[in-house]
């Protein structure tokens, strides 16, 4: 098998909010099932489609055992710097965004969280794409953004 970075038994924290994509039964597809920044431990290790290590790891306090792939995980002991939004969430600029005098991205603008920076300096920033500004991506402080409507403001906050 590839080599998995973690083992049986192995604490693990989850970078992203997981939800069901249809395999985990008695919730319809789309629920929540773990969020971001919870605990678990690596109860079994395999692969799907013979290139991806999948671990089933046992979020003990949320009492579910779900797949999460390698790059979902850190360990647990690991540096972690909790964040409002995630890779894909979409969100709207809380004030009109500027480079160099000129600006690119007017008030409200909505885009999408292409890349979460949680060791930005001055805290957590997102490489964001306006849908106003095609082709670009911009790095974008947490402060300067919101949800976009539709997006659970519950399900953002930690």
């Amino acid at each position: 098998m590839m080599n998995a970075q973690w083992d049986y038994g192995e604490a693990v924290r989850l970078t992203r909010n997981v939800r069901n994509d249809g395999t985990y039964p008695g919730l319809d597809p789309g629920a929540p099932l773990v969020r971001r920044g919870s605990i678990g431990y690596v109860v079994d290790v395999g692969t799907f489609l013979q290139d991806q290590i999948i671990y089933s790891v046992n979020f003990i306090e949320e009492g579910k055992i779900v797949g999460c792939r390698e790059e979902e995980l850190i360990g647990a002991d690991e540096a972690w710097t909790p964040s409002r939004f995630e890779f894909r969430d979409k969100v709207r600029s809380t004030k009109a965004l500027s480079v160099g005098g000129e600006v690119l991205v007017e008030l409200g603008a909505s885009g999408e969280v292409i890349k979460v920076i949680r060791d930005a300096p001055g805290g957590v920033a997102y490489h964001i794409h306006f849908d106003s500004l095609r082709g670009r991506v911009l790095q974008i402080p947490e402060d300067a953004l919101a949800a976009a409507e539709g997006n659970d403001e519950a399900d953002v906050k930690e």
